[in-house]
């Protein structure tokens, strides 16, 4: 269970979204979320894999290297 409180302006978009659609507004919050998730996942790995390569925890792999490595050479 989620409870959330939006601005009253995306209360309202989302309300006429629902009542124009026939959809609940819980079912377009939800489809929000879900396309969203994958972007902000990515977006914070990504994230923290610059700050590994900053630090010297990581390093990075030529793409040279790695095609040659799986024989994708052109």
């Amino acid at each position: 269970m989620l409870a959330i409180r939006l601005p009253a302006e995306v209360e309202s978009r989302l309300e006429a979204l629902a009542q124009a659609t026939g959809r609940t507004k819980t079912f377009y919050a939800r489809e929000a979320i879900l396309e969203y998730l994958d972007d902000l996942e990515d977006l914070y790995l990504a994230e923290q894999r610059l700050i590994d390569i900053r630090s010297g925890r990581t390093k990075t792999v030529p793409l040279e290297e790695v095609m040659r490595e799986y024989g994708l050479e052109t």
